[in-house]
């Protein structure tokens, strides 16, 4: 992280933890430059940043003020769930799409959506991509390495991973459609019908419909909103259990946000090293981190092969293109062999029309842009929950990705507020459907990953007004 970011970062986190008040003028660029050894260059950019993000406003030949509309930050979520422990067969499918049914609408505000604004990605420059690679297409490359992909695009994805410090190779990867496929293929290539998957609590509800259509039992093991998992309960799950697999989200967990910290990730690929029990890591986020680096994911860490590691353009690049991958460890064979038999090959010119981008360069600026943009827009909405959300209600604050996580004093209900919301054309994803047993009724999940405009705070400001009801009745 640049200097200025950190110190914009510091009185930001000064002000909504309500030490800097409403109104309450900035040491002078003078003063903070001599309290922080740092240029007056650098703490004008902190402070033009503050700025954009409308915490201060300059006053003229008088200096920075905190603004008069800055509210200070609600609390954050503190304590682990407490899911039963039980193992039961996962029936959550209708629930989640009588949900997103009800916010595919373009007019919809999508603050339930799973996806970003389309305007944030590179279309236009992936556009030209496409079009010259299907102009160029050679022939062959329609029937080369059908299977595992384009070896110029699995090239560039390894080549990633090293510079992160992950030691991928080409042929380490399977190049799938979107995510969603490597995650399925690695699932089908742990388990049969029947058998436990421990999963957190709350766990992305794709995770869960994926159990559903392979007749998978759900473990839903308590997890922390900040670090993840908890890896005693994990431990204990297991000797009761007697799982197949493990399906965890490492970085930037949807629906909490939690991060694992690297030691921990560590900590849990040794612990599942002693049971040889495999690990398929959902790491769609990784790359929406806005830290100085990417965290590393628990696949770094694996030196068994028990890590299914799988990730996607889809979230940081080009959402309709479907290109995902796989690096199944010592599962690869089994993988590639289902991909083999289910679709047999990913859509060759979204291959090469990302091959292309990436080799032209540019990939990282977009990304860095992308995080910027993430950050600044995950700031002015934890500041409008703040303001229109009841007394009692909480909410995370990651460090990547684009979701929050809110709960609401514990006598509301987010199913009932969902349908509410619905009818003034707002979607949000309530808290039951990221559980196999429906649990976090008074949660929901809200997307910051489109901008808070006149429209999206009025939304938020009407959620705001229904969650005040006590009991929220649809």
């Amino acid at each position: 992280m640049k200097r200025y970011q950190a110190l914009a970062d510091d009185i930001a986190r000064s002000i909504r933890q309500g030490l800097l008040r409403p109104g309450q003028r900035l040491p002078s660029v003078r003063q903070a430059s001599a309290a922080r050894k740092l240029s007056p260059a650098t703490v004008f950019q902190a402070y033009y940043l503050l700025e954009s993000q409308g915490l201060v406003r300059p006053r003229a030949r008088s200096g920075y003020y905190v603004s008069e509309h800055v509210h200070a930050l609600l609390p954050e979520p503190d304590a682990a769930s407490a899911p039963d422990g039980e193992s039961r067969a996962v029936d959550i499918s209708a629930l989640v799409f009588e949900v997103l049914e009800s916010a595919m609408a373009r007019d919809i505000v999508p603050l339930g959506s799973a996806f970003m604004s389309p305007s944030l990605f590179p279309l236009a420059k992936l556009g030209r991509a496409m079009a010259h690679e299907a102009v160029h297409l050679d022939p062959r490359s329609t029937v080369d390495d059908l299977t595992p992909g384009n070896a110029e695009l699995r090239r560039h994805i390894a080549l990633r991973y090293r510079i992160g410090e992950v030691e991928l190779g080409i042929n380490d990867l399977v190049v799938t459609n979107g995510a969603i496929e490597a995650l399925n293929l690695c699932i089908a290539a742990t388990t049969r019908p029947g058998d436990a998957v421990l999963v957190e609590s709350p766990c992305f509800y794709v995770a869960l419909q994926t159990l559903e259509r392979h007749g998978l039992h759900a473990v839903e093991v308590p997890t922390h909103p900040r670090e993840g998992v908890e890896l005693g309960a994990l431990d204990a799950a297991i000797r009761r259990h007697a799982p197949k697999a493990c399906w965890l989200m490492t970085s930037f967990q949807n629906p909490l946000g939690a991060s694992m910290p690297e030691a921990k990730k560590r900590e849990l690929v040794e612990l599942l090293a002693r049971h040889e029990l495999p690990l398929i890591e959902d790491d769609v986020y990784g790359e929406l981190h806005f830290g100085a680096r990417r965290p590393l994911p628990a696949k770094a860490f694996d030196t068994r092969g028990l890590v299914l590691h799988c990730s996607s353009f889809s979230k940081t690049l080009a959402p309709g293109y479907r290109i995902g991958w796989a690096a199944p460890g010592r599962y690869a064979q089994r993988v590639a062999r289902l991909k083999l038999t289910n679709t047999l090959a990913t859509c060759v010119p979204a291959q090469l029309a990302i091959a292309r981008y990436l080799q032209r360069g540019g990939y990282e600026r977009h990304l860095r842009g992308l995080r910027q943009t993430l950050r600044l827009q995950q700031a002015a909405y934890l500041e409008a929950v703040a303001r229109y959300f009841p007394s009692g209600t909480r909410v995370t604050r990651p460090d990547g990705g684009y979701f929050l996580w809110i709960e609401l004093p514990p006598d509301r209900d987010a199913l009932a507020l969902q349908r509410q919301a619905a009818q003034r054309g707002i979607s949000i994803a309530p808290g039951p459907i990221f559980s196999a047993h429906r649990g976090h009724g008074h949660c929901l999940r809200l997307n910051y990953g489109h901008a808070l405009d006149a429209r999206v705070d009025a939304a938020l400001k009407v959620l705001g007004e229904l969650s005040a009801a006590r009991s929220a009745p649809a």
